[in-house]
């Protein structure tokens, strides 16, 4: 009787099993994507609400304004990049010319000059009261109203101002598309009787254009979510009307409407960017790769090379950064004090920490789906990194309306059991702000982490499990060692990316919390030009780093130069 009690006694209380690291890691990797995706179901499902009065008046006021301007907006930068980038990839990449290993670098510097920035600074050069216009006045004795001069503030001087720190995106996808190739596929088609321009055209350019739709498709959702230099344009699309309809009339369902419109635009442009993936059929048919023999460019042609990459690094970078320097130094001697210190210290910590935590989150599905690879994981993930194509207004409005909502309902709790008030420390604090960039820039690590987790053998990690190792211990003690570079670079783009961002700052800061680009946002707003320089000098000079690390790491990137 006791044996048979002693052996019965265990069936009758189970024992408490602990979820397995790969359960909690597939738990995490789910729970991450359902949560990062939450903006955008609460964006869609306002669709639902009706704000009949509301749309009404939309409609008959400016929504047709939105929806052009968006239109030619996109239409312009579109256009403009291309023209911009391809043009620029090609001769870097298959050209010899004066100046052409510093054009392969230099070209990249426009994306460190955030596109608001650019917008004050050509605004400062360009305005009826700066100095060229002043020259013009002086030199042929004119007034005002008795020459033409340009409108910068207008749909035009969004397009250029857009396109110019815009095309490295193309330029960048395009020339490592065009350093990829094989110069077998290149030789047979000179071969054949065609020349420079045929070969390009005919061979190349059809070989690079996936990259150089994504590098479009990039370029244009950055337009879409464009605030700043729209807004200090006065050039009304959807990013300026939502903005107006949450604050000026204090309508969030509108407001979420009107976001999801614009998301419209940005899920066709995810669509044919896709399609056009798929659709490609031009393959490599060899893997034979050697140096690359450049066109060697003489005479004229080169000159006109030199020109047209100088014209673009020039506009792009140099003249927007003399005029900054110049600013920065003007203002220096009596706008550095302790509030100056103190947005400093506001914009480097807030970036440091939301590149810090968007850097865990990449390695926790980066790795995840290394170890627990499956279709529901990797949909997961993709879900989790389409924070990227939400615009910071739309970004913002889905993140505030929920959490507001669940501020006010823990308040009436806390108010009607314990007579006490919670506040607002989900939707007024820094926790959403760092919620916002680590849903906005995900993708921007976790891309740069899968990068790094691919070129780490299989081998490496079952070398470690038969050594007894864990599978966090994989990671700490083999992974990231051999990953520094691809950490460091994740780190610095995520951080140089938090500092540019505007709309979705503006909108979320905590009261009396300001940084760089909100300063920078509001001097500028103010027609404090000068006084915007100095913060607008320390977001440009923050970003020049990542850009040089980016340039040297696509010039190695060529197969069978080390050969």
């Amino acid at each position: 009787m006791q044996a048979a009690l002693s052996v019965t006694a265990p069936s009758k209380t189970p024992r408490l099993r602990l979820p397995s690291l790969l359960s909690l890691w597939k738990v995490g990797l789910i729970s991450v994507g359902l949560v990062f995706t939450l903006p955008l179901w609460v964006i869609v499902s306002y669709l639902l609400i009706p704000e009949d009065d509301v749309w009404q008046h939309l409609a008959e006021t400016v929504l047709s304004g939105y929806l052009s301007n968006t239109l030619l907006l996109s239409l312009g930068v579109g256009l403009g990049v291309l023209l911009m980038g391809i043009p620029a990839a090609w001769l870097t990449s298959m050209c010899d010319f004066p100046l052409q290993r510093f054009f392969t670098w230099s070209l990249l510097l426009p994306l460190a000059m955030p596109a608001y920035i650019i917008a004050y600074t050509y605004t400062g050069l360009l305005d009826f009261a700066g100095p060229i216009q002043n020259l013009v006045r002086d030199l042929a004795g004119w007034r005002y109203g008795d020459y033409w001069f340009p409108e910068i503030r207008s749909l035009g001087g969004a397009i250029a101002m857009l396109s110019l720190v815009l095309f490295p995106y193309v330029y960048l996808l395009a020339r490592a598309a065009f350093l990829e190739q094989s110069l077998c596929v290149l030789e047979v088609s000179r071969t054949l009787g065609c020349n420079a321009w045929q070969s390009f055209y005919r061979v190349a350019l059809p070989l690079a254009r996936p990259a150089i739709i994504t590098g479009l498709s990039l370029a244009l959702m950055e337009t879409l979510a464009d605030f700043g230099t729209v807004q200090y344009f006065g050039v009304d699309t959807f990013t300026t009307g939502i903005f107006r309809t949450w604050f000026g009339l204090g309508n969030a369902a509108a407001a979420a409407q009107l976001s999801a419109l614009l998301l419209g635009f940005v899920f066709v442009l995810l669509v044919l960017e896709r399609w056009s993936r798929q659709r490609a059929r031009y393959h490599h048919t060899t893997n034979k790769y050697a140096r690359l023999k450049r066109y060697q460019l003489r005479g004229w042609s080169a000159g006109l090379a030199v020109l047209f990459c100088s014209l673009l690094v020039s506009l792009g970078f140099l003249i927007p950064i003399a005029q900054l320097l110049y600013w920065g130094l003007f203002s220096a001697t009596t706008r550095i004090d302790g509030a100056f210190i103190e947005l400093v210290w506001h914009s480097l910590s807030l970036a440091t920490m939301a590149a810090l935590l968007t850097l865990g989150l990449a390695l926790l599905l980066g790795y995840g789906k290394r170890i627990y690879p499956s279709k529901l994981l990797q949909f997961t993930s993709r879900l989790a990194g389409m924070g990227y194509a939400l615009p910071g207004t739309v970004l913002a409005i889905g993140l505030l309306i929920p959490l507001a909502w669940l501020d006010n309902q823990l308040n009436a709790g806390l108010q009607t059991y314990f007579n006490r008030s919670w506040g607002l420390v989900l939707s007024g604090s820094l926790f959403t702000l760092l919620c916002a960039y680590s849903i906005r820039f995900l993708s921007v690590s976790l891309q740069t982490v899968e990068s790094g987790l691919g070129k780490i053998k299989p081998s490496l990690d079952n070398a470690g499990r038969s050594l007894g190792l864990k599978a966090w211990e994989v990671l700490a003690r083999i992974h990231l060692p051999l990953m520094k570079a691809s950490l460091l670079t994740a780190l610095l783009l995520v951080f140089v990316d938090v500092l540019k961002e505007l709309p979705a700052t503006l909108l979320m800061r905590p009261f009396n919390f300001n940084t760089l680009a909100v300063r920078a946002h509001e001097l500028a707003s103010d027609e404090r030009l000068a006084d915007a320089g100095l913060p607008a000098l320390m977001i440009v000079a923050a970003g020049i780093i990542p850009v040089i690390l980016l340039s040297r790491s696509i010039s190695r990137a060529r197969a069978g130069d080390s050969a």
